[in-house]
């Protein structure tokens, strides 16, 4: 029998003893009146002599990080939501058969207590608990060094128990709520509207990606969840919401790796009359807005790497990084034989029927945004890869399109949007094709997105956002599985 085995083993022996004595280890009849953050707030800065003057009580409760038993003298660590702090039980202010429950106690066990606040002769503030309740007896144990365990898989499969042993896990989780909070606040005073699309969709669409498939008993039909929110969100810029967005989860069936995850948060943002140069100035706002309240500064740290978030950011066309890393000429680039013919030195085999369009986005992939540090708006995307942005007036091969990259990784993807419903439709008619000679990641005509095109879409501006991404750079976290509280990983 394992260790781990022999003190699940004992602590259940203990709960069938509290039972024969009365106690019920599972209680539901605590009420905390008080947080360890308001306690710390309120008397952290007084010293031992200004706390004997308090007579005020105050009831807490939590898991028990640490236990302490001297004798009479017994000090816990209590943790709730907001913090830690001490309590003292003395055996002595105890009835007897509360002093045979104390020696019960286990670490990760759930109390409750009220009392004086005071300072022990080491300085730490500590409440002293005339009595106690047990509220939660906990049956397997806490890892002792958390930090120390080599098995990193361990704590993505068993994240309630890195929460509880990891202050930094518990921190990157509330630093991950609060950014989709601000996010919220950011949109909704600029009055943008919160609206729920579906995530069940009959026809896939919103970006090239490859979709998970379901079934529908009752109706017979395949279908398919999001990978993006984008083509419903726009039936609803038609429908007259000319500010609307989702937070909303995503799905797309590819590979698993430290910024890929299949299942995922993305922020999508709708801004009619509007196009992607006022997308350009929001992001710089919604981010400064971010990064100074998650930071109180603009200057943060990912991965040992600066990241500068004061606008205005760096920006460049895409063509133009390209050429100038490759040192080619933008008719070379067009042409596209040098962009095909330096890809496949390096082993990226394009399809015969894919155009400069998509030799320019591989080599850029390659040999531009792995590089790109700081905070940089990449823009004019050719129109081979970007199926639903508005042509640029004065070049139609390309498109009125940017993505942020930071830290080597696209953080946001925005347009302005393609409005012109033939134009829609020779796309989506584009992508079908390809469909038909393999693509996965290209979908069928949406002919009732076409249709609501035809209504009538004023000039829109769009913008999607990885919540994970983002949530890595601002709690310098090396990889996605660090920020989703429950990443996809292989069944034990």
């Amino acid at each position: 029998m394992t260790e781990e085995n022999e003190i699940i083993r004992q602590r259940y022996e203990k709960i069938a003893k509290i039972l024969k004595q009365g106690f019920n280890p599972y209680l539901n009849s605590f009420k905390p009146d008080t947080l360890v953050r308001d306690l710390r707030a309120k008397f952290d800065a007084q010293s031992a002599q200004e706390l004997e003057k308090i007579s005020q009580e105050f009831s807490v409760a939590g898991r028990i990080l640490r236990l302490n038993f001297m004798g009479k003298t017994n000090f816990l660590g209590l943790k709730d939501r907001t913090g830690e702090i001490q309590v003292y039980l003395n055996r002595s202010d105890l009835e007897e058969k509360k002093q045979w429950l104390l020696k019960q106690l286990d670490v990760g066990d759930f109390i409750g207590t009220r009392g004086k606040i005071f300072r022990t002769k080491t300085g730490e503030l500590t409440v002293y608990g005339k009595d106690f309740t047990l509220l939660t007896k906990s049956i397997r144990p806490l890892p002792e060094k958390w930090h120390g365990l080599t098995d990193v898989e361990a704590r993505y499969r068993q994240r309630y128990v890195d929460l509880v042993a990891n202050p930094r896990a518990f921190a990157i989780m509330r630093t991950r709520a609060r950014i989709i909070s601000l996010v919220r606040r950011f949109l909704e005073e600029r009055e943008f509207i919160e609206i729920e699309t579906p995530i069940l969709q009959s026809i896939p669409g919103g970006a090239l990606a490859r979709p998970f498939v379901t079934h529908h008993n009752a109706l017979e039909l395949n279908l398919y969840l999001r990978i993006a929110t984008e083509l419903y969100l726009k039936r609803l810029v038609v429908g007259g919401f000319e500010r609307v967005y989702e937070m909303g989860r995503c799905f797309r069936n590819e590979g698993v790796s430290t910024w890929h995850n299949p299942e995922y948060t993305m922020l999508e943002f709708y801004m009619s009359y509007a196009d992607f140069e006022d997308l350009v100035k929001l992001t710089e706002q919604m981010l400064e807005f971010l990064v100074r309240s998650i930071h109180g500064k603009l200057l943060i740290s990912w991965q040992g790497k600066k990241l500068e978030f004061t606008p205005p950011f760096q920006r460049a066309r895409m063509e133009e990084m390209v050429a100038q890393k490759l040192k080619l000429g933008n008719e070379e680039i067009r042409k596209g034989d040098a962009l095909k013919k330096w890809l496949k030195a390096r082993g990226i085999e394009l399809k015969p029927e894919d155009g400069w369009g998509k030799a320019l986005a591989a080599a850029f992939e390659q040999a531009v945004e792995p590089e790109i540090v700081s905070p940089t708006f990449v823009t004019h995307f050719p129109v081979e890869v970007s199926p639903l942005s508005r042509r640029n007036e004065k070049d139609p091969e390309i498109t009125d399109r940017f993505e942020l990259i930071v830290a080597g990784k696209e953080i946001a993807n925005a347009f302005s949007e393609l409005n012109d419903p033939a134009d829609q439709r020779a796309r989506f008619q584009g992508q079908a094709q390809a469909r038909a000679r393999g693509d996965e990641e290209a979908h069928p005509v949406d002919e009732d997105f076409v249709r609501a095109l035809e209504i009538g879409m004023p000039p829109t501006a769009g913008e999607g956002v990885g919540i994970d991404r983002l949530t890595m750079l601002l709690t310098d976290s090396p990889s996605i599985r660090d920020v989703i509280p429950f990443p996809l990983l292989k069944p034990e």
